[in-house]
């Protein structure tokens, strides 16, 4: 099998992935991926498309992820790798959109507003 890459992006994050088979080893910016993210929370969210094909030990990733924050991270990290799985395999798309992991969270920041504080937020409002 030949090197499968994929984008995935949410928020201001953006995933880029290269998967190759191997042992199940996954590489993000150099960094080993517990040490990326330490929270067994995220851990769950980035490995939810490999568990759920059950290839979690069948492909080595290498991972170039910039931008957002962690929890952004993470879920670009996902889309990226259930649509290099569907690159790999496209029968295992159905399962994977069947568990939301094909589609793109398109909600962004609000931009902010001249004369606001915040996006929404106003100034204290004083009568006199």
């Amino acid at each position: 099998m030949e090197i499968v890459n994929a984008l995935g992006r949410r928020k201001a994050a953006v995933a880029r992935i290269f998967v190759s088979e191997g042992k199940g080893d996954i590489t993000i910016n150099k960094r080993e991926f517990t040490n990326y993210f330490p929270s067994p929370m995220l851990q769950y969210i980035v490995k939810q498309p490999l568990n759920k094909l059950g290839v979690a030990d069948k492909y080595d990733i290498k991972v170039n992820l910039n931008g957002g924050g962690y929890n952004g991270q993470a879920e670009a990290l996902r889309l990226a790798i259930a649509r290099a799985l569907v690159k790999i395999n496209p029968e295992d798309k159905k399962v994977l959109k069947e568990e939301g992991f094909m589609t793109r969270d398109p909600r962004q920041v609000e931009r902010k507003k001249p004369g606001q504080p915040k996006a929404r937020k106003r100034f204290q409002f004083s009568k006199r």
